[in-house]
C-alpha cells in the first residue's frame, strides 16, 4: 500500500534548514519505530515550505496502530515534539493533526 501525506513547515528560512538537517541524520530509534509499524519506505519531498511524504507499507499497516505505538515511545514522542518547532498544520488539518492523508485522483 502506498501513502501520501502533506503537512506544512513554518515559512522561515533558517527553521526549514535546520529541518532539512534533521532528515539527514534522523534518529536511529524514528528509523526503527517507523520500520517496526510495518513501513517499509519512507520518503519526504519538499518544495518551499511544503512537504509531501510517501509511505509504502505492508496490508498490516494501520494509522491507528502506529499512533498507538508512538504515544508509549518517549524517544519518538521527543522527536514529534522537536519536529513541531519547525512544522505547522495545512489549514485544512483537523485539531492536532499533522500530516494530512492525500486523496488520489489520477494513476497512469
Amino acid at each position: 500500500m502506498r501513502y501520501c501525506l502533506a503537512l506544512d513547515l513554518k515559512d522561515d528560512p533558517q527553521l526549514i534548514a535546520a529541518y532539512d538537517e534533521y532528515h539527514q541524520a534522523v534518529w536511529p530509534e524514528i528509523i526503527d519505530s517507523i520500520k517496526s509499524a510495518g513501513i517499509e519506505k519512507l520518503e519526504i519531498y519538499r518544495v518551499s515550505n511544503r512537504l509531501f511524504m510517501i509511505l509504502e507499507a505492508g496490508a498490516d499497516f494501520s494509522f491507528e496502530q502506529k499512533a498507538a505505538m508512538d504515544a508509549k515511545n518517549d524517544i519518538v514522542q521527543q522527536w514529534e515534539q522537536t519536529m513541531w518547532e519547525y512544522q505547522q498544520a495545512l489549514p485544512i488539518a483537523k485539531p492536532g493533526e499533522k500530516w494530512v492523508l492525500m486523496q488520489k485522483i489520477c494513476s497512469i
